[in-house]
């Protein structure tokens, strides 16, 4: 983070923070209950909400995202809406028609590539998908980098087919995404390979890829995301750690900032969790999300809360690591 608060500020919106605990309605990357912070500051509210596994150095980046929407806000938008994805998670192929049949998305990211599916299971989700979504919406696939370049190669020109508008980190290394692109002519991007700012630049310099994926939280904020996408100089998907309409705010501040939004966002991912911490959610309508930023309701985050004193440790750790430049 640039422009990190001193730790005084710190310590002076320590005692305001609340902790929070959402249950998913579907298993994410392991865990089926989201938790995190929210930290009040004269600008509003900022989400910290690292995964469990991550360490203070990385959590840094989440606490700095936080206090930029805490203490000094977000640059002025360049437009009111932000256009989204619908999630297709790896279900069967009734159930992937009939979510992309009920979102107002003219575009959807599936994900392929689950382990211990049967051959033939990607092909007939992504069918299902495109009959659901029609010849004119746009399908872009995700593997969480689970695929080899050889296993890649196979897997996406079978399933070109059905028209594809990206593929989202089929292979798990920058040299196999720059591989894998010499051999294919879809489109690839890059998210899991992005984690920190100078990730992107790699990315791009290894010839890895066409598209980055940008999260808010884990790139320091909305301006430290901003620089990070001039720098890359490709086209960017904003996507979301699937946060609270608190921290997705700051993912839409991002969306609507960038100077070019070619792609729509990864960022309908309220409808994974089971409740928010605002009246007004940030939720897909029409295949948009509006640019806004959703007040702090008392009585639900209440329902949510749980005990702050370890999401401070994680704060005053993480803090060691701020840039005070």
């Amino acid at each position: 983070m640039t422009g990190g608060p001193p730790g005084s500020l710190i310590a002076e919106l320590l005692p305001g923070l609340r902790a929070f605990a959402i249950p998913m309605k579907t298993r994410f990357r392991g865990i089926t209950v989201r938790e995190g912070a929210l930290i009040e500051g004269p600008a509003g509210w900022g989400e910290f909400s690292p995964f469990a596994e991550y360490g203070p150095r990385e959590c840094a980046r989440w606490l700095g995202c936080a206090l930029e929407a805490a203490t000094v806000g977000w640059p002025a938008p360049a437009r009111s809406q932000i256009p989204v994805n619908v999630t297709v998670p790896a279900v069967g192929p009734e159930q992937a028609h009939a979510l992309v049949a009920a979102s107002g998305c003219g575009t959807a990211k599936v994900k392929v590539a689950e382990r211990g599916q049967p051959a033939g299971a990607d092909a007939a989700r992504v069918e299902a998908v495109r009959d659901a979504i029609g010849p004119g919406g746009r399908i872009r696939v995700d593997a969480n980098g689970a695929w080899d370049v050889d296993q890649a190669e196979r897997a996406l020109r079978e399933l070109s087919r059905f028209g594809l508008e990206y593929a989202e980190q089929p292979c798990a290394t920058l040299e196999e995404l720059a591989q894998l692109r010499r051999r294919v002519d879809v489109p690839v991007a890059a998210d899991e390979s992005i984690r920190r700012a100078e990730d992107p630049l790699a990315v791009r310099a290894a010839g890895a890829a066409d598209i980055v994926v940008l999260k808010a939280q884990p790139l320091g904020g909305v301006r430290a995301a901003l620089a990070v996408a001039a720098a890359c100089g490709l086209p960017v998907v904003v996507s979301s750690a699937v946060e609270t309409s608190v921290g997705l705010a700051a993912g839409v501040a991002l969306a609507a900032a960038l100077p070019s939004l070619p792609y729509a966002c990864g960022l309908a991912t309220m409808s994974l969790l089971t409740g928010d911490v605002t009246a007004g959610p940030l939720v897909e309508s029409g295949g948009v999300l509006p640019v806004r930023r959703p007040a702090i309701d008392a009585q639900r985050l209440a329902s949510y809360e749980i005990d702050p004193a370890p999401w401070r440790a994680r704060v005053m750790a993480a803090a060691q690591y701020l840039d005070p430049a």
